[in-house]
């Protein structure tokens, strides 16, 4: 199998040559100007102060832009200068030193410093080529244009030289002659440069009335760049970078012929890059301007182009507001996620306290009082388990839009963990040892599964899913929700196993069938499209069923099935790369990189960020750890705090330990080749610590307590013996 893998692997590779070696650049077809916005945001929009994008809003489609490039030292912000570069390179770009360097205008028609700007972008772990995109127009035989500073770091070649420089775009003439425009309006962003500097560097936020009175004028200088534009021109504009000390998402609007040929629709954008409805990339803006143009991008241009699925509102105000609503959900939730996260640990080590009380006192009297206490520890269990999935559920209501969104966010999650809560209690089942375990572990599995073959539309936003503003990730698993969605599968298993005992055969294929069928969700680019995940999922999912079929795990087994999901994820990448390099995910870029050499880059800035989480991120370290001496040290260790629950649960329902083991080993393996860290356990024990918790309780409950021995009665005294 390991040589099949490498033929196909050696193929691609011979393919990837012959097909490379013909490429020959094309005249540009098409006409694009660029107008870049740094610091537009939807909020900024409105019919009154500014007319001329509102009408281009409504004539085209439009979407929210993550514009995550190389961030500034400590502050997670994309700077002007880091913007238009990103869009140069199509890749995420940055400048050394602290804060936002300012942007210069070109000296004798080249930028100044260009030298310095290349060399640095080998040290951010991207290694984005500045200059790609004014190189490929010029190499086309084409002419690019630029406007203004900003504008001028966008439309260079490779060498930092602009064909042709003005600083408005009045002063370039005619644009007929251009095949690419470029056109900054900087007005926002030299607003925000005045402001106050913080101790990283960075411009404190700009007042309402001077963002308002900024926003006016760039909307007029827009205004002008589109009476300029020739008809039959492709007009994209963009908020390239951030204006706040604090990342947004910013306007991406398209109009006029598409990269397909007909013009854009008046509805929201998308692009493979994020297989979401109105969201795209600062990279997919490059992609499509390259696309507009008719002309093939370069491989190191990571963006996709924009595309419309011509859904949406119908009118421009419902259209904006909307918008405006997915960057608000975006800041809502960059300022609960660390509050939630801290709740979370608190009441898990509340809770983890609670049961070991309860046990322990369950042990040492056995009253009547005791077993109402472990009722509570029992229900608690099944509601604490079913927070993790519920953050995702969560996301069905607009909690983001109430009045206290932190209060509406834990009260959406509580909510939705008590549904499902009574459903595990609702049936026969809930007398079972694991009944409300497999209850919510199916939901977890099911609910995530759905999801993620429908778009992943519960993940963007949720407070343990994706943040669009970040841009770490758009669609598939992501890596907390692969840890959930693994954890549910094997302990749903666990529970399936034990209700099919009676026939062994039916119990290993219906558990691998499903399992399986979960690990290729994991995995396949159209759904989870998860890397590291399918390795880990596939070792613990053979753990569990090399432990319910009653044999014995050994190293030399972990190692054959470890190979064989590398040997999966390996033949779904090459599949992926072997597809339309405008159709890959970040598997079958990978397959790429390592064609290219670039494959170290990637993994070094993985594991740098591994170490960064699990070092970085105490709260869930401790949690982790916490969670790991309660399972081990309280709930199985016999002692006058455990009182053997585990084990009794594990004799009543032996699958439960099979199950138990196989999630934690797919945690385990995950947090070693994934780029979340500690991340990964924290929330796979999140899941699993408080059902097995509940299905202890449920097995104590069934088997009588083990009392301490009453005391001897004092001995009758006797008589003397007689003399």
């Amino acid at each position: 199998m390991a040589r099949r893998f490498l033929a196909v692997l050696l193929l691609g590779v011979v393919l990837a040559g012959v097909l490379g070696s013909g490429t020959a650049a094309a005249a540009p077809r098409g006409r694009v100007v660029l107008i870049g916005v740094p610091g537009l945001e939807w909020g900024d929009l409105d019919a009154a102060t500014t007319p001329n994008l509102w009408k281009l809003v409504g004539r085209g489609g439009s979407a929210s832009m993550s514009t995550r490039a190389v961030p500034p030292p400590d502050r997670g912000v994309t700077c002007p200068v880091a913007g238009w570069l990103t869009v140069s390179a199509g890749q995420r770009a940055g400048t050394a030193g602290r804060g936002c360097a300012p942007v210069q205008a070109p000296v004798g028609g080249r930028v100044p410093g260009w030298e310095a700007l290349v060399a640095h972008q080998a040290t951010t772990g991207f290694s984005a080529v500045l200059g790609t995109l004014g190189q490929l127009v010029t190499d086309a035989g084409g002419q690019a244009a630029a406007a203004g500073p900003g504008a001028a770091l966008a439309a260079a070649d490779k060498s930092g030289r602009v064909a042709k420089y003005a600083e408005d775009v009045e002063a370039l003439g005619d644009l007929t002659p251009y095949s690419l425009v470029v056109a900054g309006i900087d007005d926002l962003a030299t607003a925000w440069a005045r402001q106050p500097l913080d101790e990283y560097g960075v411009p404190a936020s700009l007042p309402a009335e001077l963002r308002k009175v900024a926003v006016a004028a760039a909307d007029r200088r827009a205004g002008s760049v589109l009476a300029k534009a020739p008809q039959g021109t492709t007009v994209l504009v963009g908020g390239v970078s951030d204006t706040s000390p604090a990342a947004h998402l910013h306007v991406a609007i398209a109009s006029g012929p598409s990269p397909d040929g007909p013009p854009y629709r008046t509805g929201f954008l998308t692009a493979n890059s994020t297989r979401q409805d109105a969201l795209v990339t600062i990279t997919d803006l490059t992609a499509t301007a390259i696309a507009a143009l008719g002309l093939q991008a370069p491989r190191g241009v990571v963006g996709r182009p924009w595309t419309d699925d011509g859904a949406g509102p119908a009118s421009t105000g419902e259209k904006v507001a909307e918008l405006a609503g997915e960057d608000l959900a975006s800041q809502v939730l960059r300022d609960v996620r660390g509050p939630f996260f801290a709740v979370l640990v608190v009441a898990q080590m509340l809770f983890y306290l609670f049961a070991a009380l309860a046990l322990r006192r369950r042990r040492s009297t056995g009253d009547a009082a005791t077993s109402r206490l472990l009722v509570v520890v029992q229900v608690v269990s099944v509601l604490s388990g079913s927070i993790a999935v519920s953050t995702f559920l969560a996301q069905l209501v607009p909690w983001w839009s109430l009045p206290a969104p932190m209060l509406a966010l834990i009260g959406t999650i509580l909510g939705a963990a008590g549904l499902i809560t009574a459903l595990a209690f609702a049936g026969p089942w809930r007398s079972a040892v694991l009944g409300p375990l497999t209850v919510v572990a199916g939901v977890t599995s099911i609910a995530l599964l759905v999801d993620v073959m429908t778009g992943s539309r519960l993940q963007v936003n949720a407070v343990s899913g994706y943040e669009p503003v970040t841009g770490g990730r758009f669609y598939g698993y992501s890596n907390i929700a692969f840890a959930i969605q693994s954890t549910g599968t094997i302990l749903a298993l666990s529970g399936l196993a034990w209700a099919l005992r009676a026939r062994t055969w039916a119990v290993m294929a219906v558990c691998a069938a499903y399992g399986l069928f979960a690990v290729f969700a994991d995995g396949w680019p159209a759904w989870g499209a998860d890397f590291g995940g399918v390795p880990a999922f596939v070792i613990g999912l053979a753990v569990f069923l090399i432990l319910v079929s009653g044999r014995r795990v050994s190293v030399v087994k972990l190692v054959a099935v470890g190979a064989v999901g590398a040997l999966l994820i390996g033949a779904i990448a090459v599949f992926d790369w072997m597809r339309p390099a405008a159709q890959r995910t970040h598997l079958g870029n990978f397959v790429q990189q390592i064609l290219d050499g670039q494959a170290w880059t990637v993994v070094a800035r993985k594991f740098g960020a591994m170490v960064g989480v699990t070092v970085g991120n105490w709260s869930l370290t401790l949690l982790s750890l916490v969670a790991l001496a309660f399972l081990f040290f309280v709930l199985d260790r016999p002692s006058r705090w455990g009182a053997s629950a585990l084990g009794a649960a594990y004799r009543l329902t032996p699958p439960l330990r099979a199950g138990l083991l196989g999630a934690l080993t797919t945690a385990f393996i995950g947090f070693l080749i994934n780029d979340s860290g500690i991340a990964i356990p924290a929330m796979a024990l999140t899941v699993a610590v408080p059902l097995v918790v509940a299905a202890s309780v449920r097995a104590l409950q069934l088997s009588r307590p083990n009392l301490p021995d009453p005391a001897s009665a004092p001995a009758a005294p006797t008589a003397p013996p007689a003399a």
